[in-house]
């Protein structure tokens, strides 16, 4: 038997825009709840909503943006982030997702590899300066032409679209089609630079509405969006699967904290909570949990990254979450492409990722020939369907090199297919350190690490960590006649990228394994490494 499967259902795709979808849910649960950011002190119906992005796509339209503009947005998760997001699809703009921990060389990379003309961001975030970073990189970025702080410009730019007719608006809105790019979001991969995924509207609205479908969500159900939403993980997973159901967005923070997530549940009575493992983790160990009421939760989505059996089975138990779910995708693919189903038996959500979503094709291949496995062999996870992204931004090459002429996104990643369907991942091609659902380039890290004098080589690898899934772990090799030390290397990453990049461990050699042919072993580096921190806090735990 063959590994492949498809996702089966009953129900048609979603043949319409963001906006237009957005419309027809403000029209049926007009009264419902939409959103609510107890720490700005805002709550929304659906009527509220649709006018919030209504006027802040007339803004958008008095500023000038174009269909096909590119929009950035530079925040933390605030309640206007969710206003631009669907102000800027209801006028086929496109939104740059930009990672809120990126510094000066990264912003500067999205903002000119995108071609951002607006850029919308918040005065900071937790230590870093948005501002000076941006006063930084402005002179750099020729085609950004407009900024705008929230804290500061919030007002006047929702001000600025009472002189927009609302015709105007119709007519940008009946221009749009369903298959126009919406949406781009960089995602590092084993080439070094981040690539910017380019989404449409069909792709994420789908995704997000299918994985709310798999939860049953309805207006009855409160959403507690502990992700960032620069992620799909927060902004389809969590805003679009809560508007194309009805369902209401309530978002915990800027960022995560474990406590204030318990609070807003408690408080909230929210039904549904996300995360990745180390977020679940330290919500079920956090010394006050058992202080909180979390009866109300009845679901919710683990996904990022691999999670361990014993955390999976305390979520559904001690976190309320009997209809819990595992996920499993990547941002080319908008994101979802399995999913447990939240009537699958234990055993299922605790072991596998779960089966293709309705309207997915999945197949396992071997990735040397590109033939199909046999059920139960290791090989190539590759999905098909309505969620493939149409490609990288402005990167031809990329692109071909990740979608192949039938339409399959090569995921990289090796999984095994059980017989009735049910996935498991079991390792990755690719070279990607997922710590703590952050996707880490090695080769953007030691293409860094090379900036400094005294090192002459450098290879970056992932190490097994029991909180985050991957931590990341550095060999240096220091140029002939130099020292360096470990702290030395720390603080020349310190401020210059971002905090989740800078290796937690670092090991200075005078060479590397290598192959007969002169290629570094990075799977040597690994077990080395591994054996040498066995005996510290890391260590290898079961994973689903």
């Amino acid at each position: 038997m063959h590994s492949y499967s498809h996702g089966t259902s009953l129900e048609p795709l979603l043949g319409e825009t963001i906006g237009e979808n957005l419309r027809r849910t403000a029209l049926r649960c007009h009264s419902a709840d939409a959103l609510v950011v107890p720490h700005q002190d805002v709550g929304m119906t659906y009527l509220d909503l649709w006018r919030a992005t209504t006027e802040a796509a007339c803004s958008l339209l008095a500023l000038g943006i174009q269909k096909g503009d590119r929009v950035g947005i530079w925040a933390p998760n605030r309640y206007e982030w969710v206003i631009v997001q669907y102000a800027t699809a209801r006028i086929g703009a496109i939104l740059v997702n930009i990672n809120p921990a990126y510094k000066a060389g990264e912003l500067e990379f999205a903002l000119n590899q995108s071609g951002v003309t607006l850029l919308i961001l918040a005065k900071g975030f937790r230590h870093t300066d948005y501002i000076a970073l941006l006063d930084e990189v402005k002179p750099r970025c020729l085609e950004l032409k407009q900024f705008l702080v929230l804290e500061s410009h919030w007002e006047a730019f929702r001000a600025a679209g009472d002189r927009i007719p609302p015709e105007q608006l119709k007519e940008r809105e009946a221009s749009l089609q369903f298959d126009d790019p919406i949406n781009i979001q960089y995602t590092s991969g084993t080439t070094g630079f981040p690539k910017g995924a380019t989404l449409s509207h069909h792709n994420i609205l789908n995704n997000g509405w299918l994985a709310a479908r798999q939860l049953a969500y309805t207006e009855a159900d409160r959403v507690c969006i502990a992700v960032p939403f620069y992620h799909c993980f927060g902004m389809v997973l969590g805003n679009i699967a809560c508007t194309s159901t009805g369902a209401c967005m309530v978002v915990p923070g800027e960022s995560f904290d474990p406590l204030v997530v318990l609070e807003t549940v408690q408080n909230e009575r929210c039904t549904s909570l996300y995360g990745v493992p180390t977020m679940f983790s330290s919500e079920v160990d956090h010394p006050r949990f058992r202080e909180f009421d979390v009866s109300s939760l009845r679901t919710g989505i683990m996904a990022g990254a691999s999670c361990p059996v014993a955390l999976l089975k305390r979520v559904v138990t001690d976190l309320h979450m009997p209809e819990f779910a595992v996920a499993y995708g990547m941002t080319e693919t908008s994101p979802v492409s399995t999913m447990t189903r939240r009537d699958d038996p234990p055993e299922r959500r605790v072991s596998t990722v779960g089966q293709a979503l309705p309207h997915v094709e999945v197949k396992v291949i071997d990735p040397v020939n590109g033939r199909v496995v046999s059920r139960g062999t290791p090989g190539e996870l590759c999905t098909r369907g309505f969620g493939v992204m149409l490609g990288y931004w402005n990167d031809a090459t990329a692109t071909t090199a990740t979608i192949d002429p039938a339409g399959w996104m090569h995921t990289g990643d090796l999984a095994t297919m059980d017989p009735a369907g049910y996935l498991n991942i079991v390792g990755r091609i690719k070279d990607v350190i997922i710590r703590g659902g952050e996707n880490i380039s090695p080769h953007e890290v030691e293409e860094f690490l090379l900036t400094h004098s005294h090192v002459s080589q450098a290879q970056v690898i992932g190490v097994p960590s029991a909180k985050y899934g991957e931590e990341v772990m550095a060999w240096v090799i220091v140029k002939p006649g130099a020292t360096l030390t470990e702290e030395e290397l720390t603080d020349h990453c310190s401020g210059r990228i971002a905090t989740f990049k800078i290796p937690r461990f670092w090991k200075i050699v005078d060479s590397f394994p290598m192959t007969v042919t002169g290629k570094v072993q990075k799977f040597r580096l690994r077990e080395i490494a591994t054996a040498e921190l066995h005996r510290s806090a890391l260590r290898t735990t079961p994973m689903a």
